[in-house]
């Protein structure tokens, strides 16, 4: 497999991301809630596999970047879990999983990876088919607004202490370039979003049925804004 564009940052990934907490306790409810295995597709770090196997659930983690894994896999033996965390290298679109589960979730936007309607049809169609009967799929969005876009359009702006990030938005491909570095390491992503109808369209045209749309991980429901959050299951 080609190399991923996390693998120079897989070890920056961490530090980066730290401030990311809110979505943890949704997605470990959601685990309880449906029992497991979990598969999580874009495992990355474990940021969410790993509080997950620390409830006792287990989890089969696909991600393309062998660097994300590493750190993942170290991540769950200094936790206790290595056993309940089983990682794969592998692409959103195609899973290399053949077991049937009770959830399927892809956190933190993992979804705008995918550039194409194509693509997105193939990853929903990927975790339909990897849902036990009354399974569920639950995933993370977003849509820019304006005020994110001009605050942040084309400067480097320090995220954390020594990591810093610079958004390169297109408006009209709607896509955005994400540059992430620190002294010793850089990568440059591109990620591209669409409308919260547009995703429902796809759900729908993919055979979901849409439990809920969230507009944050408190679960309420979405009214407009940047986030989405999405619950569905494959109609009957």
């Amino acid at each position: 497999m080609l190399m991923s564009v996390y693998d120079p940052i897989a070890r920056l990934y961490d530090p980066w991301s730290r401030s990311v907490t809110e979505d943890v306790p949704f997605y470990l409810e959601e685990a309880r809630r449906w029992g497991g295995p979990v598969v999580e597709l874009g495992v990355g770090t474990g940021r969410i596999a790993v509080p997950i196997a620390s409830d006792g659930i287990r989890v089969i983690g696909v991600d393309s970047s062998r660097g994300m894994l590493d750190v993942c896999a170290e991540r769950a033996a200094l936790a206790g879990v290595g056993s309940l965390v089983d990682l794969r290298v592998g692409d959103l679109r195609d899973p290399p999983v053949r077991e049937r589960v009770p959830l399927v979730i892809s956190p933190f936007r993992a979804l705008l990876h995918l550039h194409s309607d194509e693509d997105r049809r193939l990853a929903l169609r990927a975790a339909q088919r990897l849902l036990a009967p009354g399974g569920r799929f639950v995933f993370d969005v977003f849509t820019p607004s304006r005020g994110d876009i001009e605050d942040t359009h084309g400067r480097w702006l320090e995220r954390e202490p020594g990591i810093w990030e610079r958004a390169d938005w297109n408006e009209e491909e709607r896509t955005l370039t994400l540059s992430v570095r620190d002294d010793a390491n850089e990568s440059t992503m591109q990620l591209a979003w669409l409308a919260p109808d547009e995703w429902r369209t796809l759900l729908s045209d993919e055979d979901f049925e849409i439990d809920a749309c969230y507009g944050w991980f408190n679960r309420t429901p979405y009214t407009g804004g940047e986030d989405t959050i999405w619950v569905a299951h494959r109609r009957e």
